[in-house]
């Protein structure tokens, strides 16, 4: 087993990786059940494929199933208001931990209910997509969506536990490994070329199931998220907000496809890197090689790295437009995750959105 510490003081937390972890989930479950039961949140897919993994894992504690529909619309203010009433209705106290099995959605939605439920109680993260697994389960964010746009409303709030079991990949559709895999290589593509590296030479092996590269690929990007974390948990220093490469280009095509399943969030993020890459180049600060290559290793992978490919057509003034809801937005001007090169990505404060429109409307015509 691999164990990653999330450096918080007395908010910090382990994340436990190994195959098998659903199977035997009584070890590290049990000590947090309270009248040996726990709340467990998943949604309708994962229920039929690792709730009953872990109900049998729980041996003799009693499971409280509350099942969602599986979507991006889960994460709203309705389905929040349902989730809120029904953990009241089964009583649950401030030193309850709330369970929540499942991807970035069931994730994000459950993290957020713990956080303000009863002014705060705790949860454990079981994540069992690719994406959540190295990404949406470390870190403490937690939002659901609005009309304005993605994650606007939400809290960081820390989980209690997270449990990362690689085999939980092996129920996933092909196209859910792939979203996921966006958000590994971003961990190269930010600051560790030699990691950038080593995707280009595993990701067909990772992506088609090796056990190997998948566990070397989530410990590693688990350590580096917890890295930053650590340094800078609310994101005030601009140190976390390296993480959000290509996520300020990629929330604008999410939001023009309607959240919906027609791009994947790992695909915008994929798009929205690539698109980071090309502007950064089109701005001279980085070379159109290392674009490229960027660019090339994506679209390998197969991920969207273009705005029809991403099924966007809107042109830039539009897309500009769903930026403005960003939350990053301070004083009018929005911060962008830029590149000087591969794993030489900055926090670049200066950008002007017309420059941005106008690459958009030249994006679009690729």
């Amino acid at each position: 087993m691999m164990k990653v510490d999330v450096g918080l003081g007395e908010r910090s937390y382990p994340i436990l990786i190994a195959a098998g972890l659903l199977d035997d989930a009584r070890t590290q479950l049990a000590p947090l059940a309270r009248r040996d039961r726990l709340i467990v949140v998943t949604d309708d897919h994962v229920a039929a494929t690792q709730l009953p993994r872990l109900a049998a894992g729980l041996a003799d504690i009693e499971i409280v199933p509350i099942i969602l529909p599986a979507g991006e619309a889960t994460k709203s203010w309705p389905v929040l208001e349902r989730l809120t009433d029904r953990l009241l209705d089964e009583g649950v106290e401030r030193s309850d931990r709330i369970i929540a099995l499942g991807g970035g959605v069931i994730g994000d939605l459950v993290g957020f209910a713990a956080s303000i439920l009863k002014r705060g109680c705790g949860f454990v993260q079981v994540p069992t997509t690719l994406l959540a697994q190295v990404d949406s389960s470390v870190g403490g964010k937690t939002a659901i969506n609005t009309r304005a746009g993605k994650n606007l409303v939400g809290a960081f709030h820390q989980p209690d536990l997270v449990l990362i079991d690689p085999t939980t990949l092996d129920t996933l559709a092909a196209r859910e490994v792939r979203a996921g895999y966006a958000e590994v290589v971003k961990y190269g593509l930010i600051d560790d070329f030699e990691f950038f590296s080593w995707c280009e030479a595993h990701a067909v092996k990772l992506l088609a199931g090796d056990a190997d590269a998948r566990s070397h690929a989530i410990a590693h990007s688990v350590a580096a998220k917890a890295r930053v974390v650590a340094a800078d948990e609310r994101e005030t220093t601009g140190t976390r907000a390296l993480l959000n490469l290509g996520h300020t280009f990629g929330h604008a095509l999410e939001a023009e496809t309607g959240f919906s399943d027609l791009l994947l969030h790992g695909e915008g993020v994929a798009c929205g890197m690539a698109l980071a890459f090309r502007f950064s180049a089109a701005t001279g600060l980085c070379s159109g090689q290392d674009a490229a290559r960027v660019t090339r290793h994506l679209a390998d992978a197969g991920l969207p790295t273009t705005l029809a490919e991403a099924h966007v057509d809107a042109d830039g003034a539009t897309l500009v437009g769903h930026m403005a809801h960003d939350k990053k937005m301070a004083g009018g001007r929005l911060p962008f995750l830029l590149a000087r090169g591969i794993g030489q990505t900055f926090l670049a404060k200066d950008v002007d959105l017309q420059h941005v429109a106008h690459f958009l409307d030249d994006e679009r015509r690729r």
